[in-house]
């Protein structure tokens, strides 16, 4: 989902519950839970803003609970450490630790949000993103674009655009950009494989996207006729928290080691845990706490952070990843599983494999699970050989990389920077599209763009 699932080795199955043992009725707490985010701030606002938290763990213990009845209180309790331990408690961490330094770093000077403007920060977060990943580009980016359009009244899309390209589309370049990508390079994909057989892919789609979104911002100019405000630093631009900027690459390098450094495992609450894992872990709070220390609260008040987002996303994935888990177990069984006739669909007639398909089921599913293990099922159903994939069935692992990676962008939850700014920017007063709302600007603008893709490229 985000640089986050650069940490998961496999994908969120149930531990102890074998995919093929799961009905499709085993989804439908995921389901409930994704209705929930849509359509409770809609009609329900003030009841889930002040009790999002209770909502979402309830509709965690309506799968646990049924789980433990169904196949006995240790697979439950397997299921839910497995999740809680091995992919959670990573994942967020390494969240937080690119929430708060990221935070940390404020981008002074003149920055007004021009249409030019506008477009030149979201092509250098879009490029940024393969280098430190999708959550660290948006974690820096997102705040010097919003307090750039500050005095703007038409705005919103500015934000929906910096999902598409920093948070998503962003991060194809490099194993570091996205975690699909960085799974792929430790399956044995090699480092610079994405960079040169997705480099068009990438372009075509970012080229047209801020082209369209130039368009539109400068439509939006026009009409509005806004008044920038007076120069209050005229000074040129410049970055101020160099400290935190250090910080993110002593992320990306813990991220790294992570791959090539694995020392063995332990067992914690009856999992297996890799030791890179928890070091790992433990390296990001202690980024998270060295941040807090070295970044003086007035440079975090100017870039107008708050804990606010982090804690939203903490609640809400935590039930996503249990409630997600028997989904992508189900997936994972392939023709065993009850999802048998969708993976029957990845090759023709003949048994050879499909690439267009391979690019939209692994997209369609990305928009909605988590876009790591989601690769991964793809992966191994189109064999798992990296030097095969790499070579006679290249346009297959490109296929599945460009879905997972781009179509991310088509909720907010599929991919998890998205949801963070959502979040900032509705901290910082300014109104974002629903769920459904936003599904609709990615039905405008993206899948015409990746029907567009499948025609050009698969």
């Amino acid at each position: 989902m985000t640089l986050a699932g650069l940490l998961l080795a496999v994908p969120a199955e149930a531990a102890g519950i074998s995919g093929d043992a799961l009905s499709l009725g085993w989804a439908l707490p995921f389901l409930g839970m994704l209705l929930s985010i849509a359509l409770l701030p809609l009609i329900a606002g003030h009841l889930w803003h002040h009790h999002y938290g209770k909502i979402a763990a309830g509709w965690a213990a309506l799968l646990v609970l049924p789980l433990a009845v169904a196949f006995g209180p240790e697979a439950a309790a397997a299921e839910v450490w497995h999740v809680l331990l091995l992919e959670y408690l990573p994942f967020i961490a390494l969240l937080l630790a690119l929430y708060t330094a990221g935070g940390g770093v404020l981008l002074r000077g003149r920055l007004v949000g021009t249409p030019a403007t506008n477009t030149a920060l979201l092509a250098v977060g879009t490029v940024v993103a393969s280098v430190m990943g999708t959550t660290g580009a948006a974690m820096v980016l997102i705040r010097p674009l919003i307090r750039a359009n500050a005095f703007r009244r038409r705005k919103t899309h500015s934000f929906v655009f910096f999902i598409f390209l920093v948070a998503n589309i962003g991060g194809s370049l490099t194993p570091l950009g996205d975690p699909p990508l960085y799974l792929g390079f430790l399956r044995g994909v090699a480092f610079f494989w994405t960079t040169t057989h997705l480099f068009a892919e990438f372009l075509f789609c970012v080229v047209l996207l801020l082209a369209v979104y130039w368009l539109i911002d400068s439509i939006a100019w026009a009409r509005e006729k806004p008044v920038p405000p007076p120069v209050e630093d005229p000074d040129p631009l410049r970055i101020e928290g160099w400290a935190n900027v250090a910080l993110i690459g002593a992320i990306v390098a813990v991220v790294l080691a992570q791959g090539v450094w694995q020392p063995g495992e332990v067992v914690l609450l009856g999992q297996a845990i890799g030791i890179e894992r928890i070091a790992g872990m433990a390296a990001f709070i202690a980024i998270t706490l060295v941040s807090v220390v070295l970044t003086p609260a007035s440079l975090r008040d100017a870039n107008g952070f708050a804990w606010g987002a982090i804690l939203e996303v903490a609640k809400l994935f935590a039930a996503i990843f249990v409630t997600m888990a028997p989904v992508l177990a189900i997936l994972k069984a392939g023709g065993a599983g009850a999802a048998a006739g969708l993976v029957a669909l990845t090759t023709d007639a003949a048994g050879q494999p499909l690439p267009w398909v391979y690019f939209w089921l692994s997209g369609a599913l990305s928009s909605f699970l988590d876009n790591a293990p989601t690769y991964l099922v793809f992966f191994n159903l189109a064999g798992g050989d990296p030097l095969r994939l790499m070579g006679e069935g290249a346009l297959i692992l490109a296929a599945i990389s460009c879905g997972a990676v781009f179509m991310g962008a088509n909720s907010y939850i599929g991919n998890a920077p998205n949801f963070m700014v959502k979040a900032i920017v509705e901290e910082q007063g300014v109104r974002m599209p629903s769920f459904f709302g936003y599904c609709a600007w990615a039905l405008v603008f993206l899948v015409p763009l990746f029907i567009l893709v499948t025609f050009v490229f698969f």
